[in-house]
């Protein structure tokens, strides 16, 4: 497996009925995760999250691409050069 990189993965939910397969994705890649936090954005009707993944970068593309693959869910990954 390749060098592990800091990551921030960002995931806007508009579809909220979504949230448990968010969950349950994040839970199995749980062991990579640093901290999340979200906010639910009500007059908006969606949720922002902000996830720290400390991950090889084939598992960080892996999960932003399980959950941008959700309807109704957006995901965008910003890394770091260290």
């Amino acid at each position: 497996m390749s060098e592990k990189r800091l990551a921030v993965l960002s995931i806007i939910v508009e579809d909220r009925s979504k949230s448990p397969q968010i969950n349950t994705l994040l839970s199995e890649y749980g062991d990579y995760i640093v901290g999340r936090m979200g906010i639910p954005y009500r007059e908006k009707g969606v949720s922002v999250l902000s996830v720290v993944i400390d991950a090889p970068m084939e598992i960080i593309n892996t999960l932003t691409g399980k959950i941008g693959m959700l309807g109704g869910v957006t995901a965008k990954t910003l890394t770091s050069k260290v």
